[in-house]
């Protein structure tokens, strides 16, 4: 009788272990999908407000700071400095091996420079034109990254990729035709922004594919942003500290600047924590998210901001490209992957920072 007791006792103790697993793994689960939307919601909330707080301090007349070129070098040392502290101080992160003075030159300073172009020239935009309609110039991003990737031989012409091209190069332009307010001044800057940021990716796929170098978003960050401080620096002594200086601008806003500086790095921070908890698939749903939630804000918070239903028109056929931009993307890169590649891994992150960038 005792030992029928005794078994009885160790069954119902085995059982409710297991139930007890089995709510800690539901809990585990609930708790991490919570996250992972916690972190989307981050990235789209950062990424979306720090287009509205450039435009913000660029054209506002209660910050007086039309320097886009200043702003732009004040985020880059202030990344620096930051992602300096968060590595080799505190030693939060970690910064990824493998880099050498040949790397560092043939890739890495070109594509800091790339990006320092990119944010200069796209900051810039905001002066002459609207933040929705700059959005919507931004969607041919797609098409400038393909046709340099030809030229670079990183990718292949075929009839579905020039039928994705010709639908989002359509799509913008129904969506410039329907622009009330264009100034072509803004258009230029805006485009060689884009331009600036394809020659950025493809520099970055070379690093990634002939180099065999892979970085996650902080790694990057840590490497380049020196290196396009460098680069915006020279430029701002001749385009733009002689306009500050004779406008008084020295007695800056220190406070709305460095909360400014803090967001964009707290946004290339978010890019990092979707890429480790989610896909690829997902941080480009949640940029394509981020688009619309831009371009439909700015029009109540802006006053330049006037949509049209061409402009949404159009803005919808170039997304729809860029959603098929992307799958066809997405297909490529997962088809000659092993199985047994882990979730979370990193080794796709240098190819999604790109979503990072989006403060411009």
């Amino acid at each position: 009788m005792k030992e029928r007791r005794r078994s009885k006792v160790v069954i119902s103790d085995h059982h409710s272990r297991s139930n007890s697993m089995a709510a800690d793994r539901s809990k585990g689960v609930v708790r991490d999908e919570f996250a992972t939307y916690a972190y989307i919601l981050l990235y789209i909330a950062l990424s979306s407000g720090q287009i509205f707080f450039n435009k913000w301090v660029l054209s506002s007349k209660e910050i007086n700071f039309p320097y886009p070129l200043g702003l732009t070098l004040l985020h880059m040392i202030f990344s620096s400095v930051l992602c300096f502290l968060l590595t080799k101080v505190l030693k939060i992160f970690k910064v990824e091996e493998g880099m050498t003075l040949e790397i560092y030159v043939t890739s890495v300073i070109p594509i800091g420079a790339m990006f320092a172009m990119t944010l200069w020239l796209g900051n810039t935009a905001y002066l002459y034109i609207s933040v929705s309609f700059a959005q919507m110039l931004k969607a041919i991003m797609p098409v400038a990254v393909f046709v340099l990737g030809v030229a670079a031989g990183l990718e292949m012409m075929s009839c579905r990729m020039l039928l994705i091209m010709s639908i989002i190069s359509f799509g913008v332009l129904v969506a410039s035709y329907g622009e009330l307010n264009i100034n072509w001044i803004g258009v230029v800057y805006q485009m060689g922004g884009v331009v600036g940021e394809a020659l950025r990716l493809i520099f970055m796929e070379i690093l990634v594919k002939r180099k065999g170098i892979k970085l996650n978003p902080i790694s990057l960050m840590y490497y380049v942003s020196p290196c396009s401080a460098v680069c915006l620096f020279l430029p701002w002594i001749f385009l733009e500290k002689s306009k500050m200086e004779g406008n008084g601008t020295w007695n800056f806003h220190f406070l709305v600047l460095t909360l400014n500086s803090l967001c964009t790095f707290a946004l290339n921070l978010s890019v990092f924590l979707v890429i480790s908890h989610t896909s690829a698939l997902t941080i480009r749903v949640a940029g394509v998210v981020k688009d619309w939630v831009v371009v439909l804000v700015s029009a109540l918070l802006f006053a330049d901001t006037k949509l049209t239903l061409i402009n949404l028109f159009g803005y919808a056929i170039a997304i729809a490209g860029v959603a098929a931009y992307n799958n066809h993307k997405l297909k490529k890169e997962a088809s000659p992957r092993v199985t047994t590649e882990t979730p979370g891994d990193n080794s796709e992150s240098i190819a999604l920072v790109s979503q990072a960038n989006t403060e411009r």
